[in-house]
């Protein structure tokens, strides 16, 4: 198997893969509470490991995994779903470090200097000579940053010639729940098992309180990960995602 992390290659590498499959792959997340079983870069580790694997099946490079620059005054745990401070708490924080403003800027500036980073992206792998690219959003609400990136980037070339690139957006659960209903939750039962299977050495189940006991599980939404995470259900989610990613690629390479 070639490599497929474009930080890694030779350019002669890069020019081989890129003339056998002319796809990049730019992972998204961030560092945010995942409970206490999972690392924090979650989002971020999980879009980048997919990618790998979709990369390895059907073709394309794998780009940086970006980590920064997604809006952290809205949509985080830690800062709009923590009331009572527990995962601040938890983290050794005070509750002021996600108070609002802490960011030092206005929520709007936030989102839409996130679109600009992600359109800055965009021309760099068209630049880079890729056909195909796909935002992977590992953090959910940062599906709708890349999609608005990708909007603006069609109507900014749509005066290029055919054969201009393509960009695609998707999260990975959003692409099967067909055949897989409890795909996407938060740091539930489907993404610990995703991570069980992509990166194991990264999940301790272990961490969380013991089933029954007097502690509740922290920022943790959909099924119990100690009574429904398996390695097994990872590698179910990863092969549909996998499937479905790659038929999406050929599409758009059509």
């Amino acid at each position: 198997m070639g490599k497929v992390r474009y930080e890694e290659m030779l350019p002669h590498e890069i020019v081989e893969a890129r003339a056998a499959c002319p796809v990049a792959y730019v992972p998204s997340g961030g560092v945010e509470w995942h409970g206490e079983q999972n690392c924090v870069g979650l989002d971020t580790v999980k879009a980048h490991a997919l990618a790998m694997r979709c990369a390895e099946a059907h073709g394309g490079l794998v780009m940086p995994a970006l980590f920064y620059g997604e809006p952290r005054e809205s949509g985080l745990m830690e800062a709009n779903h923590d009331e009572d401070g527990r995962i601040a708490a938890k983290m050794g924080l005070p509750r002021e470090s996600f108070a609002p403003g802490y960011m030092h800027t206005i929520a709007l500036d936030e989102h839409q200097r996130y679109v600009r980073l992600l359109l800055h992206v965009l021309f760099q792998m068209a630049s880079l000579g890729f056909r195909v690219i796909v935002l992977w959003a590992g953090h959910y609400p940062a599906l709708q940053h890349a999609r608005a990136a990708i909007e603006i980037f069609d109507l900014q070339t749509s005066t290029w010639l055919p054969g201009r690139a393509k960009a695609w957006a998707c999260i990975g659960a959003d692409l099967v729940h067909d055949e897989i209903p409890e795909a996407g939750d938060h740091a539930a039962a489907w993404e610990t098992s995703l991570m069980m299977a992509l990166r194991p050495e990264l999940v301790d189940l272990g961490s969380l309180p013991a089933e029954g006991g007097p502690e509740v599980l922290i920022g943790i939404w959909g099924r119990d990960p100690r009574q429904h995470a398996s390695r097994e259900f990872g590698e179910r989610g990863i092969e549909a995602i996998v499937r479905r990613v790659g038929e999406k690629v050929r599409e758009l390479l059509a």
